[in-house]
């Protein structure tokens, strides 16, 4: 059987390296910290260099959910939704002030904190934060799916 171990390890060694630089991310932006966001996929910051320049405006065909800005009591619903829709395996990055801790809104309208809707696997703090702090996120994000344990049960139907 320790065979099949190695074989396991190694399996899950690539599928992460796969997973790590084909990330397709949804957008989802409600405020000013979008125009930082735009500037990363800009040539001089060039996320795509990162392997995750593919936005998708579709929860079905993404697998990486980007929170930009403010979020509301009122969106908090839909924020749920597009996260819901996402396919397995799916990844959060919080992005900004106002999505990590409700920024300067200190009032009962705004989230204090998308975590209390859906799981988050990244925070990147600033207001805004710069678009070097949003590459550094990814790269602990993708640093995160390459040494998690990876799913890929389908193999095992024997």
């Amino acid at each position: 059987m320790s065979g099949f171990d190695f074989v396991a390890t190694r399996f899950d060694a690539a599928l992460g390296w796969g997973r790590k630089f084909s990330l397709f991310h949804y957008p989802f932006i409600t405020a000013c910290c979008g125009m930082e966001y735009m500037s990363t996929a800009c040539a001089h910051f060039d996320i795509d260099r990162f392997g995750a320049g593919l936005t998708r405006f579709s929860p079905r065909q993404a697998d990486l959910l980007m929170v930009v800005g403010t979020v509301t009591h009122k969106l908090a619903p839909v924020l749920r939704t597009v996260y819901d829709q996402m396919l397995a395996p799916k990844w959060v990055i919080a992005f900004g002030a106002c999505t990590v801790s409700g920024g300067i809104y200190r009032n009962y309208a705004v989230v204090q904190g998308i975590d209390k809707i859906i799981p988050v696997d990244v925070y990147i703090p600033g207001c805004p934060p710069r678009p070097e702090t949003v590459l550094d996120g990814l790269l602990k994000l993708q640093d995160k799916i390459q040494h998690q344990g990876q799913d890929w049960r389908w193999a095992r139907k024997a």
